[in-house]
């Protein structure tokens, strides 16, 4: 019996050393995307920036004022009113009627085998005209430079696609554990570094920023091939990938920033539909994902303060890690250092997430997302 838990607790350690360490390490070497000067006039091809917005009328006005204000001369808007029923329809008009560089399109019906928000992207590709695309969210902000500097950089690296990674805005205390906890499980499971490599099967997208070319959008097969993926920021990244296109990642910081969902209460709804997508909608990959929360993040904590010898040892390495790691991620997100000490908290609580978005969906047989509902089995048939 000894000798089995030592082998776990080593086993944990070189889950850490090797795996936990190299991405650490990759993920100091991502671009920032201050290093980059901004773009001259004649170097800035025209980008046309899309978002999809349902109801979002608290957050959209503020968004909508850093959009409007990007330096970038060669920049068209586009801004999709998904079926809202508050006042999106009547801010986004009047924004319209006083800035020439933004269209809005009203979309009033939902076809049959399309998510919402894949539908009203895909209905702003179909509008544009820019060379590049970058693909956002109606609550995010930017910084006036932005575009100038991502341009430079996809220039400079030789990209089709660009992920940033922003600001993500955060008060409190457990808000502030959730959030620290998903950038750094977030970087463990896709391995933001590997992405440029294109022998790689690594690929990365979020939804606040998603800047890709024409072709390599179009060769992908745009948002038709995303129409029913509820994580479609995600897998747009892999289907431009898996199309052979270059993808690369870089560090935005406050150049891109959004506040997320509002306290650690919202966040655990707000992720109801995402999580159990983000598994496939496969309960053994669920099951697999919670005992590596629990197995990676937690078990090492008890073998440090219960353990003797070689366990303690090891769950010595097992904990130095990822505290070490986490420190990085909260610099970088430029909270305290001392948070470093509640990563296993945040496990057990996304461990809760996860199992209470799969509980959910499997009880509705389906999620229910901006007002309309979607059957388990058509977003399974839907998953890319």
């Amino acid at each position: 019996m000894h000798i089995a838990v030592i082998c776990i607790f080593a086993f944990t350690a070189s889950f850490w050393l090797i795996y936990g360490l190299g991405t650490a390490y990759g993920a100091t070497r991502l671009p920032w995307l201050k290093n980059f000067c901004a773009a001259k006039n004649e170097d800035c091809a025209k980008i046309s920036l899309i978002f999809a917005a349902r109801d979002e009328e608290e957050k959209l006005p503020g968004a909508l004022e850093t959009l409007m204000q990007l330096d970038y001369p060669n920049l068209e808007i586009i801004a999709v009113d998904d079926r809202s029923e508050d006042g999106t329809a009547n801010i986004l008009d009047d924004f319209a009627a006083r800035h020439d560089r933004l269209k809005v399109i009203h979309v009033s019906n939902l076809p049959p085998d399309w998510l919402g928000k894949s539908h009203a992207l895909q209905q702003g590709y179909e509008a544009a005209n820019g060379e590049w695309l970058l693909f956002t969210d109606a609550d995010v902000r930017f910084r006036a430079d932005t575009l100038r500097r991502s341009i430079a950089l996809v220039n400079e690296l030789r990209l089709d696609h660009l992920t940033l990674f922003g600001d993500v805005e955060m008060s409190g205390f457990w808000e502030t554990i959730l959030l620290t906890f998903f950038a750094m499980a977030f970087n463990l499971a896709t391995q933001p570094h590997r992405v440029s490599n294109p022998n790689s099967r690594a690929y990365v997208g979020v939804g606040a920023f998603q800047m890709v070319r024409r072709k390599a959008y179009e060769g992908a097969g745009t948002h038709r091939r995303l129409a029913m993926e509820v994580v479609d920021d995600v897998k747009l990244g892999k289907i431009v990938k898996q199309a052979g296109f270059r993808s690369g990642v870089a560090i935005a910081q406050d150049a891109v920033s959004v506040r997320w969902h509002a306290g650690a209460r919202k966040l655990v709804r707000g992720v109801e539909k995402n999580f159990f997508a983000g598994a496939q909608y496969n309960l053994l990959l669920v099951g697999v994902q919670v005992f590596s929360l629990l197995l990676f993040h937690v078990l090492p904590v008890f073998g440090l303060l219960l353990g003797h010898g070689w366990v303690r040892g090891l769950a010595a390495i097992s904990v130095l890690v990822p505290l070490c790691f986490h420190i990085g991620v909260d610099v970088v997100m430029r909270v305290s250092p001392l948070y470093c000490v509640t990563y296993p908290l945040g496990a057990v609580m996304f461990a809760y997430m996860l199992l209470r978005s799969t509980v959910i969906t499997l009880r509705q047989r389906g999620i229910i997302w901006r007002g309309t509902f979607y059957s388990l089995d058509r977003l399974k048939r839907g998953s890319v």
